[in-house]
């Protein structure tokens, strides 16, 4: 390896070191796979011209990754902010290089493969590509996409269009698959099979997906589908024994419901036709309660903004309550929501502060966390998509700067304040309703602090699509503008937990999503904000 390739290649090492997989959760650190890539290209580039005319099929591989690198290293944001990009990103780096290994390989007296297996080892993991598909997944399902809008990558608001090939879909189809989700396997294998029908070039064959196919379906309970696509897979492959048996095992169970079926019109003297699905099937129901609402709110509908309420709802400047810093520059501040009150700050922070904070948190970026609410362990969870990092005051000027702006702006101390969080959202990045303020009376924070009195939430970035923060309880939706911060209270004065203040990331369609925050605590802030007259004041 060249010198200056070698130095290059320990250079974007010691960037990606830290991060321990999980690329899929942060779009920031995404970027680093872009220079990777890029580095491998070049690598490989080498290898060919030393290695030319026994390497034709290997220089047609990496003309084409030349090409694509180039565009996405020119702005590696941008081209990630494409949800399809960035999977085809994490497959490639998972399971095509893998495969140019092996093609490779077959000559041994090269120095590209030793290259390439050092590095593969900081590449992302298969836990990454799976990540990566549920996120296109959850993508899919929270704004209503159908397989055909992503796969042709018609996304609103992107720079660089890409498509997903045959093969993309049925790597979709064979993830849902592994998670037991026949769902998405349906929708996914569908796609598969016909842009494979349209007569697009592909190694996967017709058999692969329709043996998967014809399963999922199945399992919906539909017979008379999955009859019909294993008898169209049994005409192209008359020896696949899997397929044969599940023919015959789905022939003695539709004569079985012929029979229970004749029984029941001799019973009742009436003929009733056998229900036969049309092969749209509905996706199961999960976890949490208010999906339907919480998705809505992310697509932007749903929100009960009334003219009435409307009415309400002010903007005006804001001096934190005649503080010295703010009487000359006061804040603008903006209604959101009358009940609870919610107000969004204008011009909170600078570029040039949010790129030192973001420079500052990048390589501190780890996989966010939840607290368990039965141990109250803290741990990953796939409903918390993202990675963050903590900064404090002594880390740069910048975080005691925009630490006492907030305590300025809110007329609250920071003095029992939690450090200032920094999130990246990843592929599909979200994190689903949950409450800022502890319910759990084992907190040991809760004895010293107090609960979680206010958040005060910076956007440092504008989102293309998606991203938005919601409140199912009411029906708001707060869209993230770069430079602003919003701000409301979890706890009434009475020191009772805001049950309404429950509240969501969506996941981001399109863009990459950062946010700061600063969690207020009771402690230091007894007359700042005092008791009111009733426990809901």
């Amino acid at each position: 390896m060249k010198p200056r390739l070698q130095l290059v290649f320990f250079t974007w090492i010691l960037l990606i070191w830290h991060t321990e997989a999980e690329f899929f959760t942060s779009i920031g650190q995404m970027t680093d796979l872009i220079y990777a890539e890029k580095d491998l290209v070049q690598s490989l580039k080498d290898y060919i011209r030393a290695e030319e005319s026994k390497l034709s099929q290997i220089k047609s591989w990496a003309e084409k990754l030349d090409v694509l690198t180039s565009k996405s290293a020119s702005d590696p944001e941008g081209y990630l902010a494409h949800p399809v990009n960035a999977y085809k990103l994490v497959k490639r780096l998972n399971t095509d290089w893998l495969e140019l290994e092996n093609l490779v390989l077959q000559d041994t007296t090269n120095g590209f493969i030793a290259n390439l297996t050092i590095q593969r080892q900081f590449f992302p993991t298969e836990e990454d590509e799976t990540g990566a598909a549920k996120a296109l997944m959850r993508l899919q399902d929270t704004y209503k996409l159908d397989p055909e809008t992503l796969s042709r990558g018609n996304l609103p608001g992107t720079k660089y269009r890409s498509y997903l090939t045959v093969g993309d879909c049925f790597g979709m189809g064979k993830t849902a698959y592994n998670d037991g989700d026949y769902y998405h396997t349906v929708l996914w294998m569908e796609q598969a099979l016909k842009q494979h029908d349209e007569g697009e070039e592909t190694t996967v064959s017709k058999v692969e997906i329709l043996d998967y196919l014809s399963y999922a379906v199945f399992q919906f309970g539909d017979l008379h589908r999955a009859m019909e696509l294993t008898r169209r897979l049994i005409s192209l492959d008359s020896t696949h024994e899997r397929a044969g048996s599940n023919l015959r095992y789905f022939e003695k169970l539709l004569e079985k419901e012929r029979e229970e079926e004749k029984e029941k019109s001799n019973k009742t003297m009436t003929t009733t036709e056998p229900v036969v699905q049309s092969g749209a099937y509905e996706r199961p129901l999960d976890y949490l309660p208010e999906r339907d609402i919480y998705e809505a709110l992310c697509r932007g509908e749903g929100v009960k903004m009334t003219p009435r309420r409307q009415k309400r709802l002010f903007c005006r400047y804001h001096d934190g309550n005649r503080n010295p810093h703010l009487l000359i520059a006061p804040f603008k501040e903006e209604d959101e929501w009358d009940s609870p009150h919610i107000v969004r700050y204008y011009d909170v922070m600078s570029d040039e502060e949010i790129e030192k904070i973001k420079q500052l948190a990048k390589p501190r970026l780890a996989r966010a966390t939840v607290r368990d609410p039965k141990t109250g362990v803290l741990t990953v969870a796939s409903y918390r998509v993202s990675k963050s990092s903590w900064l404090e005051e002594d880390d740069d000027p910048v975080v005691a700067k925009v630490n006492q702006r907030m305590q300025q702006i809110t007329g609250l101390t920071v003095k029992t304040a939690e450090l200032l969080q920094v999130a990246n959202y990843g592929m599909g990045g979200q994190y689903e309703p949950h409450f800022d303020f502890s319910r759990r009376p084992f907190d040991s924070t809760l004895k010293s602090e107090g609960n979680r009195l206010a958040t005060f939430l910076n956007y440092m970035s504008d989102v293309e699509a998606g991203g938005a923060t919601v409140f199912p309880d009411f029906g708001a939706a707060i869209w993230p503008k770069k430079g602003t911060a919003v701000f409301w209270y979890n706890l009434f004065r009475s020191g009772e937990g805001d049950y309404r203040t429950r509240h969501a990331a969506c996941p981001v369609l399109v863009g990459c999503k950062w946010v700061s925050n600063k969690w207020f605590h009771e402690r230091g802030n007894e007359f700042l904000r005092p008791c009111g007259r009733t426990e809901v004041d």
